[in-house]
């Protein structure tokens, strides 16, 4: 009996951007149980906001920006400045978890520090 087992190779990216390759078998009479769903959307969009108050300090503000949102210290500056000018404004723009995550981390090293800054997490318009 022949066998309708064929060898694929699949080439990988590790982190450092070197090809990998690894090798798998498929047998082209055993069915899938579970179709795949190729129409995968991108997931909604969050807005980070950080609101102005006069007992956080912009030092803070700016490191903060630089840290969790990699922002470089003069763009930074310039966010901070809109913060305290506007009283808020929108620090990225990220899928639910990251938004979420992000601004909680941000809060807790607020709060360690003693500042009572706030960060919303609002649904992109």
């Amino acid at each position: 009996m022949r066998s309708l087992t064929t060898t694929h190779t699949l080439l990988l990216y590790n982190e450092q951007g070197t090809i990998m390759t690894q090798e798998f078998e498929s047998n082209p009479s055993v069915e899938a149980k579970i179709k795949p769903n190729h129409a995968l959307q991108e997931p909604p969009l969050f807005k980070v906001i950080y609101i102005n108050d006069e007992v956080t300090s912009m030092d803070f503000v700016v490191d903060t920006l630089c840290e969790y949102f990699s922002y470089n210290p003069d763009t930074a500056s310039t966010i901070t400045a809109d913060i305290h000018r506007d009283g808020a404004a929108t620090v990225a723009v990220l899928p639910y978890e990251i938004a979420e995550q992000k601004g909680i981390e941000v809060t807790l090293e607020a709060r360690s520090k003693g500042f009572p800054l706030q960060i919303k997490v609002e649904a992109e318009a």
